[in-house]
């Protein structure tokens, strides 16, 4: 399919390489017209100078971008340009609220969508492993599916719009669990004085190994916090995690809550762009 991607972030840019290695790019945009050059060049695709100029040229329009107000901005304008042949998938991380109001902005030119968050990180988006859960009409993501296996190892539908939001949702909340735990357990072992390599290697093959401990418990007792998911990010998400969670419960999320306190003193020091592991720098501090 012909396939233009909005927003070429560090995930985006990774989706748009791999989707133009699969023959399906043709067109990009991004706000900051110097990296639309990078990858157009890299891609051998055009530039397209506006949401709208990218619309007209696609039949699938990929969309990644940072905010929920992005999203709908993208959608409000490349609405016009839209039909019945096109269909918007957004890869964004956003709430449940906002993929049901785009949804129904493009419903009325005639077009379809479908909320296909992402999960894998930067990793994944470059080696196009990502998880992507998918949100809308099931008719409508098998027109897509072969070519969004360009970009995600594995894609699960499931179910009307809005569920694959609050599928990464429930992601999102466990992340920051993993990151709560694995970050204070490190530390505790580091004031014990114990050889943190040999550490994480055992506990890695055990019940409580995971994906964060192998991928990020080496680089964080380093000291290296470039980001596979930044900071900043995370804690944006959680936010949309905290206002889904006032819709269904009077009750707010232990995790969520905690998280989102320590992420925030660290975004204030000046760590948000680091990786979300860099929570190891405030269990270090507890510990001292």
């Amino acid at each position: 399919m012909k396939t233009g991607v909005i927003g070429l972030g560090a995930m985006g840019a990774s989706m748009a390489k791999n989707l133009a290695a699969a023959g399906h790019l043709v067109t990009v945009f991004n706000r900051t017209l110097s990296t639309a050059e990078s990858i157009a060049k890299e891609c051998g695709c055009s530039i397209s100078m506006s949401p709208s100029n990218l619309a007209k040229q696609c039949e699938l329009i990929v969309i990644c971008v940072s905010r929920d107000a992005d999203v709908l901005e993208m959608v409000n304008t490349i609405k016009k340009y839209t039909n019945t042949d096109t269909i918007v998938v957004d890869t964004s991380t956003v709430s449940s609220e906002t993929a049901a109001q785009a949804a129904a902005i493009l419903e009325k030119a005639n077009t379809h969508f479908l909320d296909c968050p992402v999960s894998g990180g930067t990793e994944g988006a470059k080696n196009g492993t990502l998880a992507m859960m998918v949100g809308g009409d099931e008719v409508i993501l098998e027109k897509v599916r072969s070519t969004l296996d360009s970009i995600a190892g594995n894609i699960v539908y499931i179910g009307p719009t809005g569920s694959g939001q609050a599928t990464k949702a429930v992601n999102q909340i466990m992340a920051a669990g993993i990151n709560q735990a694995v970050t204070e357990a490190l530390a505790f072992g580091q004031a014990m004085d114990l050889p943190m390599e040999k550490v994480v290697d055992i506990v890695s093959t055990g019940a409580a190994g995971n994906w964060f401990l192998e991928h990020r418990g080496k680089t964080m007792l380093a000291g290296n916090y470039e980001p596979g998911f930044k900071l900043a990010l995370h804690h944006k998400d959680l936010s949309i995690c905290q206002s889904m969670t006032k819709s269904v419960s009077k009750n707010a999320l232990p995790i969520i809550e905690m998280t989102l306190l320590h992420y925030q003193r660290l975004i204030n020091e000046g760590f948000g762009d680091e990786d979300i592991s860099a929570l190891f720098r405030l269990k270090q501090k507890s510990l001292d």
